[in-house]
């Protein structure tokens, strides 16, 4: 009987070991189903990732495309202010010059017009045919050198 019992007793542990490690066995399926199952998520999770790493690439080529854009729309305009700033300050400079001339010519004009009515009513007063020929030629004289000097003038701005 002790070997009969020796062999039961092998058996049976044989038997209790191959239980246990069928049980084993159980439990590591069950994990390993679990990190498989894992492992599509993060495969999932990596795909995701992928994509929106490509859509903000995307994202990025269309920001750059739009400030490279801007950025030239901002330059033709600035072109064309600097450009619109140059004619106001050249159409400034030469309404400056226009209102100067208007002034010097009003400025001639008036002590012309003191001068020639005072000559009329000294040609009035003396109506002597001798006199009033002197006082016509002293006024052409006057006229003629105002606009020698009006000349000088123009002359010089345009130098």
């Amino acid at each position: 009987m002790s070997t009969l019992s020796l062999g039961f007793i092998v058996e049976g542990l044989v038997t209790v070991l191959l239980v246990l490690t069928i049980g084993y066995c159980i439990i590591l399926n069950r994990r390993l189903k679990g990190l498989h199952a894992d492992e599509e998520v993060l495969k999932a999770t990596i795909s995701e990732l992928l994509t929106a790493t490509e859509i903000a690439e995307r994202a990025i080529v269309g920001l750059k495309a739009t400030a490279s854009e801007c950025d030239r729309t901002l330059g033709q305009r600035f072109a064309e202010a600097e450009k619109m700033s140059a004619e106001i300050d050249a159409r400034l400079s030469d309404g400056e010059a226009v209102l100067k001339r208007i002034s010097e010519i009003a400025q001639a004009a008036r002590p012309a017009t003191r001068e020639q009515v005072a000559r009329r009513e000294h040609v009035a007063a003396n109506t002597d045919r001798g006199e009033t020929t002197l006082g016509l030629r002293e006024e052409v004289e006057v006229a003629t050198a105002r606009l020698r000097e009006l000349r000088a003038q123009k002359e010089g701005r345009a130098a």
